[in-house]
């Protein structure tokens, strides 16, 4: 088995938690619909797929928004952003990583405004790729190459896990990632329980 000399984490449900989260742009594209605006079948991957803040978000739409309805789900999603927190095993799986010399990213389908809190408690990582930056999704190969140039190193020597199964283990499984499934819920689905146990694997993987 080839050395893994990198790991990528998926974001949300694997690295990073949200807390009652407001769902900032499917207020605006309500709002549109409230007004004439039918909801369309890209609604939400055009989103996820370009730098859009929520002012251009609803402005790309054609969506008029209120300015005092712009204030308040920007505040919403303010809040929302200061409520996200690490898992803890996170935390403990990316610190024994680079302490091995191993290096590790982040790769994720999100729109703009979930970056900051990514970066904010995970700064200093060794590659970061998100959707709307890439302008393609999980599972498109696109997301996982711009993610290893980032890194430097080949896919084989890569591992990969986040909390879906098509985006964290098959996708990166299709491009040469050895892809793994995070199920923090322990129902009967193969995959690992939490990250601590996903780490002591790559770890041991490693030894001579």
């Amino acid at each position: 088995m080839p050395r893994v000399k990198a790991v990528i984490f998926d974001a949300f449900g694997t690295v990073l938690k949200i807390h009652k989260g407001c769902h900032p742009y499917r207020q605006v594209l309500k709002i549109g619909r409230l007004r004439g605006r039918g909801v369309r079948a890209d609604d939400a991957k055009i989103i996820m797929t370009n730098p859009l803040s929520l002012e251009a978000a609803a402005a790309h739409f054609g969506i008029a928004l209120l300015p005092s309805e712009l204030e308040r789900i920007q505040a919403e999603l303010d809040a929302e952003l200061q409520r996200i927190e690490p898992y803890e095993d996170a935390l403990l799986a990316i610190e024994s990583l680079k302490s091995a010399g191993i290096q590790v990213a982040i790769c994720s389908n999100l729109a703009l405004p979930y970056r900051e809190p990514i970066e904010r408690l995970f700064p200093g990582l060794d590659g970061y790729g998100y959707s709307f930056e890439v302008g393609a999704l999980k599972p498109d190969t696109r997301i996982y190459r711009y993610v290893i140039d980032q890194l430097g190193v080949a896919a084989h020597e890569t591992w990969m896990i986040g909390d879906s199964q098509q985006c964290d283990r098959d996708g990166p499984a299709n491009f040469g990632i050895k892809g793994h499934y995070l199920n923090r819920c322990h129902a009967r689905t193969k995959g690992f329980a939490d990250l601590r146990s996903f780490v002591r694997v790559v770890l041991n993987s490693n030894k001579p």
